[in-house]
């Protein structure tokens, strides 16, 4: 055989070899879930073998065990979390007593603590935060990247103690408010006859409990004439799913109000309304915004589901879930979510990213005043944030903040909307806006 010959015999043998070693792994790659298990942990064994074996020091097995457990509940939502011996002792009502907190709804967007929506009357509230605050520092701490319910850790104190928030707000140069922590509870709810018979009912809160008041109100306003109500669940955050669904139920008599959803979507609980439960039948336009969130979602999403109402405002934060503490060998905890809420249909409420969570109104009306909030998609986490970036020596200190004063009146253009929606209607039928 000539040397052309026996030279190109190798070329096609070592193209044939290659051929077949990169066909296999493109296969085994193909084959391979992206989600697989076991891929990943094989991923973990070989980090963990280079810290035990590579590492410049002696490493601390115990911390790093720690953090890898942070490290994966974190990639979850924002609910589920890795707890320590000490955290666990306390979420089981073992722990620190006599804590409170500032009275704020909180929850993790980007990575940053964000105000979902202050109670009324709260310490934070009247302590100037906003919904939609994102809380940079707490007492000097930064919160970016740390656990939900780290930050909520560090915003909790003996009642009375001050703490110290710096927040970012679009526009704006930071701010930093002092809050005295103490306990609150969210005002009743409220309700007042406008002019044409129209009913206004405001929900604050929907703990437990809550659903009575409403109740109450919404039969004072009946009694006073009201044809037509507007639901104000503007700002409502937190609160118990029984509650919303009695709420609900005060103007939805049929069909399924919500329901709780598990692993792959399973339906786990269906909640249904009680026709002897309903009192009002007549025209409802529902408010919501960013701030409303968990039970006020409930309600919302029934009666725009049910064709009860229509919503107005903006589109809700994304929350309503539910966790499960499981307890390891040392003493620590995984607290992880099991369980969502979800609309009647079954669309959970806190979905895989924001523009995947919460309820969006049929008719959008957004409020000027909330124009400050900032978008922790927008921010870096680097000091060159025009929002984010720490006041310099050289730069003028930041001005003094007086809570809830000094600021203008802003026309309620979502409250008006939904007047004006009621006014178009008859008595008796529902209209939808174009």
């Amino acid at each position: 055989m000539s040397f052309r010959a026996k030279f190109a015999l190798i070329l096609l043998s070592a193209t044939l070899a290659l051929y077949t070693v990169v066909g296999g792994w493109i296969s085994t790659r193909a084959q391979q879930p992206a989600n697989d298990p076991n891929a990943q942990l094989r991923i973990f064994e070989s980090v963990l073998q280079h810290i035990q074996n590579d590492y410049v020091d002696e490493p601390n097995m115990e911390k790093v065990r720690a953090g890898a457990l942070r490290g994966l509940a974190y990639g979850l939502d924002p609910y589920s979390t890795y707890l320590t011996p000490d955290q666990v002792r306390e979420y089981s009502g073992t722990g620190r007593d006599n804590q409170v907190g500032i009275g704020a709804e909180m929850s993790q967007v980007a990575s940053y603590l964000y105000v979902i929506a202050p109670m009324k009357g709260s310490p934070a509230d009247q302590a100037g935060v906003r919904a939609g605050d994102i809380i940079e520092y707490i007492d000097g701490k930064a919160t970016r990247d740390i656990s939900l319910y780290d930050a909520k850790q560090l915003l909790n104190g003996p009642s009375g103690s001050e703490v110290k928030l710096r927040i970012l707000r679009a526009n704006s140069r930071p701010v930093t408010l002092a809050v005295k922590r103490g306990s609150s509870r969210a005002p009743a709810a409220e309700a007042r006859l406008e002019a044409g018979r129209i009913g206004l009912l405001r929900i604050n809160s929907l703990a437990d409990g809550e659903a009575a008041e409403a109740r109450s109100r919404l039969q004072e306003l009946i009694k006073q004439g009201a044809q037509k109500v507007v639901l104000d669940l503007r700002g409502t955050a937190g609160g118990s799913i029984s509650e919303a669904v009695v709420v609900a139920n005060l103007f939805i008599k049929d069909g399924t109000i919500a329901q709780t959803t598990g692993r792959e979507g399973k339906t786990l609980k269906t909640f249904t309304a009680d026709p002897k439960a309903t009192i009002f039948s007549g025209p409802i336009i529902a408010l919501i915004d960013t701030g409303t969130a968990g039970a006020a979602e409930v309600v919302a999403s029934a009666l725009l589901e049910r064709n009860r109402s229509q919503l107005v405002g903006e589109r809700s934060f994304g929350a309503g879930a539910e966790q499960q503490l499981f307890t390891l060998r040392g003493g620590d905890g995984l607290l992880l979510t099991t369980v969502k809420w979800a609309t009647a249909s079954g669309k959970p409420f806190l979905g895989e990213d924001r523009a995947h969570s919460g309820v969006t109104p049929s008719v959008e009306v957004k409020r000027p005043e909330l124009a400050e909030s900032v978008d922790p998609e927008d921010l870096t986490g680097n000091d060159d944030d025009a929002v984010g970036r720490p006041t310099q020596p050289t730069e003028k200190p930041e001005a003094p903040v007086t809570p809830n004063a000094g600021k203008p009146v802003v026309e309620d253009l979502q409250m008006k909307k939904a007047l004006e929606l009621l006014r178009e209607s008859r008595p008796g039928v529902m209209q939808r806006a174009a």
